[in-house]
Protein backbone atom coordinates (compact mmCIF):
# COMPACT_ATOMS: atom_id res chain seq x y z
CA UNK A 1 0.00 0.00 0.00
CA UNK A 2 1.23 3.49 -0.81
CA UNK A 3 1.79 5.85 2.09
CA UNK A 4 1.03 9.30 0.69
CA UNK A 5 -0.01 11.33 -2.35
CA UNK A 6 3.57 11.85 -3.51
CA UNK A 7 4.18 8.11 -3.48
CA UNK A 8 0.92 7.53 -5.36
CA UNK A 9 1.95 10.18 -7.94
CA UNK A 10 5.30 8.45 -8.46
CA UNK A 11 4.07 4.87 -8.62
CA UNK A 12 0.86 5.50 -10.53
CA UNK A 13 1.92 8.34 -12.87
CA UNK A 14 0.76 6.59 -16.06
CA UNK A 15 -2.61 5.83 -14.46
CA UNK A 16 -2.99 9.48 -13.46
CA UNK A 17 -1.88 10.67 -16.90
CA UNK A 18 -4.58 8.58 -18.58
CA UNK A 19 -7.17 9.57 -15.98
CA UNK A 20 -6.50 13.28 -16.57
CA UNK A 21 -6.66 12.74 -20.35
CA UNK A 22 -10.07 11.09 -20.02
CA UNK A 23 -11.32 13.82 -17.67
CA UNK A 24 -10.25 16.54 -20.12
CA UNK A 25 -11.79 14.77 -23.12
CA UNK A 26 -14.97 14.22 -21.10
CA UNK A 27 -15.19 17.90 -20.16
CA UNK A 28 -14.67 18.98 -23.79
CA UNK A 29 -17.29 16.46 -25.00
CA UNK A 30 -19.72 17.65 -22.32
CA UNK A 31 -19.21 21.26 -23.40
CA UNK A 32 -19.74 20.29 -27.05
CA UNK A 33 -22.90 18.38 -26.16
CA UNK A 34 -24.38 21.22 -24.15
CA UNK A 35 -23.37 24.00 -26.56
CA UNK A 36 -22.63 22.72 -30.05
CA UNK A 37 -24.96 19.80 -30.73
CA UNK A 38 -22.21 17.22 -30.20
CA UNK A 39 -19.89 18.38 -32.99
CA UNK A 40 -16.63 17.40 -31.31
CA UNK A 41 -14.85 14.30 -32.63
CA UNK A 42 -11.97 12.66 -30.74
CA UNK A 43 -9.37 10.28 -32.18
CA UNK A 44 -6.08 8.94 -30.93
CA UNK A 45 -3.04 7.68 -32.82
CA UNK A 46 -2.17 4.01 -32.88
CA UNK A 47 1.50 4.85 -32.23
CA UNK A 48 3.07 7.63 -30.16
CA UNK A 49 5.65 8.96 -32.60
CA UNK A 50 4.17 12.04 -34.21
CA UNK A 51 4.30 14.29 -31.17
CA UNK A 52 0.58 14.26 -30.40
CA UNK A 53 -1.64 12.31 -28.01
CA UNK A 54 -5.10 13.00 -29.43
CA UNK A 55 -6.78 14.54 -32.44
CA UNK A 56 -9.76 16.83 -31.82
CA UNK A 57 -12.03 18.08 -34.58
CA UNK A 58 -14.86 20.60 -34.40
CA UNK A 59 -16.11 23.66 -36.22
CA UNK A 60 -14.13 22.65 -39.34
CA UNK A 61 -10.84 22.74 -37.38
CA UNK A 62 -8.64 19.70 -36.74
CA UNK A 63 -6.18 19.96 -33.85
CA UNK A 64 -3.38 17.47 -33.22
CA UNK A 65 -2.86 17.87 -29.48
CA UNK A 66 0.03 17.02 -27.21
CA UNK A 67 -1.25 16.80 -23.63
CA UNK A 68 0.68 17.93 -20.56
CA UNK A 69 -0.43 18.21 -16.96
CA UNK A 70 0.82 19.32 -13.60
CA UNK A 71 -0.68 19.86 -10.18
CA UNK A 72 -1.75 23.42 -9.38
CA UNK A 73 0.92 23.72 -6.68
CA UNK A 74 3.71 22.47 -8.97
CA UNK A 75 6.45 24.95 -9.82
CA UNK A 76 6.84 23.65 -13.39
CA UNK A 77 8.28 26.45 -15.54
CA UNK A 78 8.45 24.71 -18.92
CA UNK A 79 7.21 21.82 -20.98
CA UNK A 80 9.01 19.66 -23.49
CA UNK A 81 7.33 19.18 -26.83
CA UNK A 82 7.98 17.03 -29.86
CA UNK A 83 8.95 18.82 -33.09
CA UNK A 84 6.69 16.44 -35.06
CA UNK A 85 3.76 18.46 -33.75
CA UNK A 86 4.88 21.38 -35.94
CA UNK A 87 4.34 19.21 -39.03
CA UNK A 88 0.61 19.08 -38.36
CA UNK A 89 -1.56 21.86 -39.83
CA UNK A 90 -2.95 23.07 -36.50
CA UNK A 91 -0.90 21.33 -33.82
CA UNK A 92 -1.00 22.57 -30.24
CA UNK A 93 -0.17 21.70 -26.66
CA UNK A 94 -2.76 21.75 -23.88
CA UNK A 95 -1.17 22.00 -20.46
CA UNK A 96 -3.80 21.19 -17.84
CA UNK A 97 -3.32 22.19 -14.25
CA UNK A 98 -5.27 20.07 -11.77
CA UNK A 99 -6.11 19.97 -8.09
CA UNK A 100 -4.28 16.99 -6.59
CA UNK A 101 -6.98 16.38 -3.95
CA UNK A 102 -10.09 16.56 -6.17
CA UNK A 103 -8.68 16.20 -9.71
CA UNK A 104 -10.64 19.32 -10.68
CA UNK A 105 -9.20 20.63 -13.95
CA UNK A 106 -8.01 24.15 -14.70
CA UNK A 107 -6.67 26.54 -15.44
CA UNK A 108 -5.44 25.47 -18.88
CA UNK A 109 -2.49 26.72 -20.90
CA UNK A 110 -2.39 26.49 -24.70
CA UNK A 111 0.68 26.66 -26.92
CA UNK A 112 -0.15 26.85 -30.61
CA UNK A 113 -1.70 29.04 -33.25
CA UNK A 114 -5.30 30.17 -33.16
CA UNK A 115 -7.96 27.82 -34.57
CA UNK A 116 -6.81 26.60 -37.98
CA UNK A 117 -3.34 28.18 -37.70
CA UNK A 118 -0.03 26.28 -37.47
CA UNK A 119 2.13 25.92 -34.39
CA UNK A 120 4.62 28.79 -33.93
CA UNK A 121 8.15 28.03 -35.12
CA UNK A 122 10.15 25.75 -32.85
CA UNK A 123 13.50 26.46 -34.52
CA UNK A 124 14.79 28.96 -31.96
CA UNK A 125 13.69 27.02 -28.90
CA UNK A 126 16.22 25.24 -26.72
CA UNK A 127 16.82 21.56 -27.52
CA UNK A 128 15.91 19.41 -24.53
CA UNK A 129 18.26 16.91 -22.94
CA UNK A 130 17.53 13.51 -21.46
CA UNK A 131 16.69 13.76 -17.77
CA UNK A 132 18.98 10.82 -16.91
CA UNK A 133 22.61 10.56 -17.83
CA UNK A 134 24.17 7.73 -19.81
CA UNK A 135 26.88 5.43 -18.35
CA UNK A 136 29.34 8.34 -18.41
CA UNK A 137 26.84 10.66 -16.70
CA UNK A 138 26.25 12.71 -19.85
CA UNK A 139 22.76 13.99 -20.52
CA UNK A 140 22.51 13.71 -24.28
CA UNK A 141 20.52 16.12 -26.43
CA UNK A 142 17.08 15.05 -27.65
CA UNK A 143 17.04 16.62 -31.15
CA UNK A 144 13.28 16.15 -31.68
CA UNK A 145 12.28 17.69 -28.34
CA UNK A 146 12.13 21.42 -27.57
CA UNK A 147 11.65 23.27 -24.28
CA UNK A 148 8.77 25.75 -24.19
CA UNK A 149 8.63 28.18 -21.28
CA UNK A 150 5.34 28.76 -19.47
CA UNK A 151 5.23 32.37 -20.69
CA UNK A 152 4.79 31.16 -24.29
CA UNK A 153 1.46 29.52 -23.37
CA UNK A 154 -1.90 31.34 -23.37
CA UNK A 155 -3.82 30.88 -20.12
CA UNK A 156 -7.53 30.05 -20.24
CA UNK A 157 -9.63 29.51 -17.15
CA UNK A 158 -12.55 27.31 -18.22
CA UNK A 159 -13.32 24.41 -20.54
CA UNK A 160 -15.58 26.75 -22.55
CA UNK A 161 -12.70 29.17 -23.08
CA UNK A 162 -10.43 26.24 -23.98
CA UNK A 163 -12.96 25.03 -26.56
CA UNK A 164 -13.10 28.52 -28.08
CA UNK A 165 -9.29 28.73 -28.09
CA UNK A 166 -9.06 25.41 -29.94
CA UNK A 167 -11.92 25.73 -32.42
CA UNK A 168 -12.85 29.40 -32.79
CA UNK A 169 -16.14 31.17 -32.21
CA UNK A 170 -18.30 30.15 -29.28
CA UNK A 171 -21.82 28.89 -29.88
Amino acid sequence: MLDDDASLDTHQSVYREHLLEHLLIGELLKFAWLNRQAELEVSRPELDRGGFDIVLEANGVTRHVQLKSSATEAKTALQKLHTGLALKPSGCVIWTRFDRATLALGPFFVFGGRAGEPLPSLQDLRIAKHSKGNAQGEKKARPNIREVRKGAFRRVETVGELYQELFGARP
